[in-house]
């Protein structure tokens, strides 16, 4: 039996395993993907102490190489479901049950799509959700970004310096993202913002060749573009989780300060969690803070 098992190798779940093997506890890390969570896909870390100006995959790999270096136990598995009784708590992955005494949910969040019904046939043929992923691709082309937020401002002030044109498509007339990098994008020439408008339709065969526009007033416009970057938000990675944990109502898991959940024994880390700010710094702080409380309960209980 495990002391304490981590469902999620993020920056959250990553920290939260030091930090319970620092504190002699038997740990196992669970993992569907690969480890670093969102934060590989960060292209320049500059705001997180002491380690400015790193790449999110260098970040994260440092992270991982800390965690196996203290022996922790990570595996490449599937959640599935967990099980909570009185005496322990099951795990159960696509390839084996694991028993617990805590478990410590940090699975984040994955990329919000935009709906429309050929939306996956793109996806790698023009349709990307990381312009710093996949902004190489489209040098000296012509790209448009959808969203609103921080993100979506980012990614076509990174993409202006890559690509010939750049369209910044979003369905209000305010921006939600920060004021000083949209003044930036708005005194670029390659940069042209289109508000109060929704993408529509997606045109094309084996690529995306265009897409289909329409503004509040019903008025429908086509543009011409090779690449299509999709930054409208992410999505709680919370689905096998809301028979049992209290979920808020955009399905983020409801905790106190200390990443208690609604379940003794059960904490959320980072992404996951209902909170007002979700970056780097707060990730791996609320794993320390489930880790630090999961080993209270061991040792209490």
């Amino acid at each position: 039996m495990y002391d304490i098992i981590v469902i999620g190798a993020g920056p959250a779940g990553l920290t939260a395993a030091i930090y319970a093997k620092r504190a002699s506890k038997k740990v196992l890390v669970l993992e569907s993907l690969t480890y670093g969570g969102a934060i590989i896909n960060t292209l320049d870390i500059d705001n997180y102490p002491v380690e400015a100006h790193i790449s999110g995959f260098d970040f994260a790999t440092k992270l991982c190489n800390q965690v196996k270096e203290m022996d922790v136990d990570i595996k490449l598995e599937k959640v599935i479901k967990i099980e909570n009784s009185d005496k322990e708590k099951i795990v159960v992955t696509n390839k084996e049950k694991y028993q617990t005494k805590t478990i410590i949910i940090a699975t984040g969040s994955k990329n919000r799509k935009l709906g429309l019904f050929n939306e996956d046939n793109f996806v790698g043929k023009g349709i990307s959700y990381c312009a710093t992923c996949d902004g190489a691709f489209y040098k000296q082309k012509k790209v448009a970004i959808i969203g609103g937020g921080n993100t979506a401002l980012e990614d076509a002030l990174y993409l202006s310096d890559i690509s010939d044109t750049v369209y910044l498509i979003h369905r209000k007339s305010e921006f939600r993202g920060d004021d000083v990098t949209l003044l930036k994008l708005k005194n670029k020439d390659n940069v042209k913002i289109i508000t109060n408008s929704n993408v529509t339709n997606l045109n094309g065969d084996n690529t995306i060749k265009s897409i289909e526009i329409t503004d509040n007033n019903g008025v429908v416009s086509t543009l011409e573009i090779d690449g299509l970057f999709v930054a409208i938000g992410r999505i709680p990675q919370t689905e096998i989780f809301n028979n049992m944990i209290e979920l808020d109502k955009d399905g983020y898991i409801k905790t106190d300060e200390d990443c208690h959940t609604n379940i003794s024994g059960i904490y959320a880390a980072g992404d996951i969690r209902a909170k007002s700010l979700r970056q780097l710094v707060t990730a791996t702080a609320d794993g320390a803070i489930a880790a630090t409380e999961a080993v209270k309960y061991i040792n209490n209980n």
